[in-house]
């Protein structure tokens, strides 16, 4: 693999979703690349093809017209294994819904992936306090989703998403449930952990958020229309 390809490449992606008497082109010919290390939003108006691109991106669903290469290798055509072990080895997700199992501890909920991964107890412990303690969660480690607020719930659904130290980190809406404190708390995360090295994909309606990325790609009607850097925004 050559370490200057980008880890995420879309040609030509297109998405049609089908119906007795319908179709609906979610995406249109799509060419988005994104480098290691980036932090790239998607933004556009509702029901402009912005989650349904996560999705494709997370493998989550998949393309019915052209190629979506990650870490140089295609994806189309894998089987349902092999995605979801891609998934759970080299992507972390974050959902505007928080998405954490109501009968497991926080601590439980964060070492989920590891478990799935066969990962020794030990290692699973260390990793899992060590993500609580990155997002400031450590000290809610045996508490329960219910138990916490949607800010709190939403800082321990980043550290499920990073516990794997996953090569790309997908949220979707992540401060969509969240109040304006909580949802500024869950960028400076994000922002935070981008400095760190992680590379970043979130879609987003909250234009002041889509600044804060890197780069900002424009969906409208399943199409990039435009794409905007901080330079363009002085």
């Amino acid at each position: 693999m050559n370490d200057k390809e980008p880890l995420i490449e879309l040609s030509g992606v297109g998405k049609v979703f089908y119906t007795e008497d319908l179709e609906t082109h979610a995406l249109s010919d799509v060419h988005l690349d994104i480098e290691r290390g980036e932090f790239v939003s998607i933004a556009g108006p509702s029901g402009c093809g912005k989650s349904t691109l996560l999705s494709i991106i997370g493998l989550l669903d998949d393309a019915t017209a052209g190629e979506y290469r990650l870490e140089g290798e295609a994806v189309h055509g894998l089987s349902i294994g092999d995605r979801a072990r891609i998934r759970n080895q080299a992507i972390g997700f974050v959902f505007q819904a928080f998405n954490l199992i109501g009968d497991l501890t926080v601590f439980e909920n964060v070492e989920l992936p590891l478990v799935y991964r066969d990962t020794r107890t030990a290692e699973r412990k260390d990793r899992a306090n060590a993500a609580l303690k990155r997002v400031g969660m450590l000290h809610r480690a045996r508490h329960f989703p219910a138990q916490l607020s949607g800010g709190q719930q939403q800082r321990a659904a980043v550290a499920r998403a990073i516990v794997g130290d996953p090569l790309i980190l997908l949220a979707d809406e992540p401060t969509g449930n969240l109040d304006s404190n909580n949802g500024e708390a869950v960028m400076d995360l994000l922002g935070e952990l981008h400095a760190d090295g992680a590379t970043v994909c979130m879609v987003t309606h909250h234009p002041r958020y889509a600044d804060m990325a890197q780069r900002t790609v424009h969906l409208f009607d399943g199409r990039i229309v435009r794409e905007a850097t901080p330079a363009d925004r002085v």
